[in-house]
């Protein structure tokens, strides 16, 4: 099973090494070498001169390919068997506004406007909600671009992915999310109706304009803009007895159903300004605006 040398120390022989390389031990035989392996520089080179070097670089190669790549979360399996593309996937996962943390915010939040229109449903009970649903968009944009904010934002812009269309496929993202929560809560409302659904456009409107604005200033700042804009406009319309706003009626719909579609406009005329001013355009003019 092994010998003892001049020094004294204990070594496993080559037959010990053999079954243990060829996995003749059992249990306690393997524990046994591993443990002396783990202490004795002689009979580590002894044993991997008894291992097939190709079956070394496989596990080798195994074991980085399972450290290094992230295990596919939740939501990237989700968005994989709707259909949209891995390489895509990968960048819509660090999405920040993505996570549990902030996912569970916002139903927090939603909950708390269900909660306050049921505590005075005998007024509007929707108008809680009304209020509330728009911003959550614009908050979790806010949060999933920009540096100091997103984390993977240097990596997005030294990837072959426009960073203007990153912050759509993010926008897009948050907005879809932010959208199917909103409508759960709009399900739990003690009066259900087709005004519980009137903060779905304004919610668009809102974040088109925010985006449209990002393409002129930051857009940290651009939702920020947006959404004080939206406070304001709630906290001047909305009068009681009961409490109403021009931003919910037929006329205030229409209102924000032609402001996405006027911002959307203007994105995709600003869209090249937007990849420039974050190093995308390679003509000489911003070239040269950039080195000024």
């Amino acid at each position: 099973m092994g010998g003892v040398d001049a020094a004294g120390a204990w070594h496993a022989d080559g037959e010990v090494l053999g079954a243990y390389s060829d996995g003749r031990l059992d249990a306690a035989g393997r524990w046994s070498v591993e443990a002396h392996l783990t202490s004795c520089a002689a009979c580590r080179l002894q044993a991997r001169a008894l291992v097939d070097p190709a079956r070394l670089r496989r596990l080798r190669a195994a074991l980085i390919e399972a450290v290094d790549v992230p295990r596919a979360g939740v939501v990237e399996r989700l968005l994989v068997r709707l259909g949209v593309a891995d390489h895509t996937v990968r960048v819509l996962a660090a999405t920040p506004a993505l996570r549990g943390s902030w996912l569970l915010a916002v139903a927090t939040t939603l909950a708390f406007a269900v909660l306050a229109a049921w505590v005075s449903r005998g007024a509007d009970a929707t108008m809680w909600l009304l209020c509330v649903a728009p911003l959550l968009p614009l908050a979790g944009i806010a949060v999933a671009y920009g540096p100091g904010i997103d984390p993977t934002y240097e990596i997005g812009l030294a990837a072959p992915l426009g960073s203007f269309r990153l912050l759509l496929l993010r926008a897009a993202t948050v907005l879809g999310t932010s959208t199917l929560l909103a409508a759960a809560a709009s399900l739990m409302l003690p009066r259900l109706g087709w005004g519980a659904a009137g903060w779905l456009l304004p919610s668009l409107g809102l974040t088109a304009c925010s985006l449209a604005l990002a393409t002129t200033i930051e857009p940290l700042r651009a939702f920020g803009i947006t959404a004080g804009a939206w406070v304001v406009a709630v906290a001047v319309t909305v009068a009681p007895p009961p409490p109403s706003s021009v931003l919910f009626s037929a006329a205030g719909q229409v209102a924000f159903a032609t402001l996405a579609l006027l911002a959307a406009v203007v994105m995709m005329v600003r869209r090249g300004r937007f990849e420039a001013d974050r190093g995308f355009d390679t003509t000489p003019r911003f070239a040269a605006r950039r080195l000024r």
